[in-house]
């Protein structure tokens, strides 16, 4: 009972977040399922006519389906960007499947005496498919339609993967901070979105459906009564009334659009980049006349790096660790100014983007236990707990788990062979440790859920992690644009150790205030703004 108090109390605190990201998550879906129904339903009347197309184009969607949606994206992030488009475009191949496929099957399995009879009293083809086929066929082809918009709502949550907003942005906050409310913030909305999506198409259905048609859900539509002439053309108006909403809504995007935003600013997903962002954009936009467009919330350094190199973002927080060996592919050195000295060179020779000064702290890679787990084996250092890695399990992130610096390093360096690894989301992390599934995570030193689960972070005594000190990354023809942008951000160097960062990070993940809030008191707090 607590609990469930304590969701709709979370509910009513973010009533209009919640609301703005439902109707962002609506029109992403609108826009990907009616493209899928105006592209998927004329390629399956095409392979109905041309039968030699249709093995290789239904492979081929089904190949398309068959592709991870993560992997999809990352192909599309450096041709189309980040955003709505690539997630539309995502969710509408994905949705194309379903529908080319019920319409290629429901147009097939006509009864072809029934097509001869037509043909024997003169009708065209064009004829025979408008006042035969299709209405035979159209219950068969409104459940491949059914079928692919309520798929299109659960995928289109990994829409926030790539900053194009929707009710996906609440569930990967959630499982970033470890926090059950937010998750069913998002996951429960898009549910019922789910639902009523199948609900109206089904309503749809019926109306589209000729009298004494069998419908998808096996009943027969009936009537006594012939359907008035404003009925019968009703099947005819359904999807232009559909494209004209979509329309009006692209029409007003583009209207209330802030047409004066000159430079984007993004973040990784996670709540220290939310909180940098913010901090970043906040001390451009109070002290000069440059509007900041911020893309928070996107995926990982790929994404990222991917993004600023195609001019989607101007401006980023960026890791020397990270930039070092993830990106450069060098192996890890302690010295912090080498490191950041050969990050800034090879960022600006091979992708035109610069390095600001550090901000001040290191958010270093460190694995940390329970306290219990710590007094038991006495563990203090990295050697310490490679003693007992066999017995023991490892939760780390993917990406961690094929890093040098990350677990091959811990192999290699440390010999340190876990007994069990198992690789989740960020987030997960904290929640498999606070469970017992797992024994050791691995973390980020400046994480505030550190210090929310009481964990013992362990020493890297043989200096396996390279330093990881953060400074913004910006496009250098932005900077040649704005210098003063540089003026600005300068001003954090030196700023934010550890420690600040860490109690940052803690306000947001543990409790709960907006990043947004955070960062823009840490700036008054500081001075740096009014």
């Amino acid at each position: 009972m607590v609990y469930i108090k304590g969701f709709f109390t979370f509910i009513s605190s973010r009533s209009d977040q919640i609301l703005n990201l439902a109707v962002e998550h609506i029109e992403l879906t609108l826009y990907a399922v009616l493209f899928s129904i105006l592209i998927g339903v004329p390629i399956g009347i095409l392979i109905t006519r041309v039968k030699k197309l249709s093995s290789p184009i239904l492979a081929l969607a089904s190949i398309i389906q068959a592709v991870p949606s993560l992997a999809l994206l990352g192909f599309m992030i450096p041709i189309l960007g980040i955003g709505s488009t690539p997630a539309i475009v995502m969710v509408f191949l994905y949705s194309l499947l379903p529908i080319i496929k019920n319409t290629y099957t429901g147009l097939m399995n006509i009864n072809p005496d029934t097509l001869e009879a037509a043909r024997g009293m003169g009708l065209t083809k064009g004829q025979i498919l408008r006042m035969i086929q299709f209405p035979l066929a159209m219950p068969v082809i409104m459940t491949g339609i059914r079928i692919s918009a309520v798929t299109a709502v659960g995928l289109m949550t990994i829409a926030a993967f790539i900053g194009a907003g929707g009710l996906g942005y609440m569930v990967f906050s959630g499982v970033q901070t470890v926090n059950n409310y937010m998750i069913l913030a998002g996951a429960i909305p898009a549910c019922i979105l789910a639902l009523l999506m199948d609900l109206i198409i089904g309503k749809i259905e019926l109306l589209v459906t000729p009298k004494g048609i069998k419908t998808a859900d096996g009943k027969i539509k009936v009537g006594k009564r012939e359907k008035s002439p404003f009925q019968k053309s009703l099947a005819i108006k359904v999807a232009p009334a559909i494209f004209v909403l979509v329309l009006i809504s692209t029409v007003a995007n583009a209207l209330t659009k802030d047409t004066t935003t000159t430079i984007s600013v993004g973040s990784k997903n996670f709540n220290e980049q939310h909180i940098l962002a913010h901090m970043v954009s906040t001390l451009i936009e109070e002290n000069t006349d440059i509007k900041v467009e911020r893309k928070i919330n996107l995926g990982g350094s790929s994404v990222v790096l991917n993004a600023m190199k195609a001019g989607e973002l101007d401006i980023s927080i960026e890791y020397t660790g990270t930039a070092f060996v993830n990106i450069m592919g060098k192996e890890a050195i302690s010295d912090s100014d080498e490191t950041y000295r050969q990050a800034k060179e090879y960022f600006e020779s091979n992708y035109e983007l610069t390095w600001l000064k550090p901000l001040g702290f290191n958010n270093t890679y460190t694995l940390a236990v329970t306290k219990e787990l710590a007094d038991k084996y006495n563990l203090k250092t990295f050697s310490d707990l490679a003693k007992i890695a066999p017995e023991i399990i490892l939760t780390c992130t993917i990406e961690f788990s094929t890093r040098e610096d990350g677990l091959v390093g811990l192999q290699n360096l440390y010999n340190m062979n876990f007994g069990q690894v198992s690789t989740v989301d960020g987030g997960l992390r904290y929640t498999s440790i606070n469970s017992g599934q797992g024994d050791v995570i691995d973390a980020f030193s400046t994480d505030g859920l550190l210090k929310a689960f009481n964990l013992q972070v362990l020493e890297d005594d043989l200096k396996l992690f390279p330093p990881y000190h953060a400074a913004p990354v910006v496009r250098m023809d932005t900077l040649e644009k704005y210098p003063e942008i540089a003026d600005e951000l300068n001003k954090l160097s030196g700023l934010i150790n550890d420690e600040t960062m860490r109690e940052l990070n803690y306000k947001v993940d543990k409790e709960e205030q907006d990043p947004r809030v955070v960062a823009d008191t840490f700036l008054k707090e500081k001075d740096l703004i009014d």
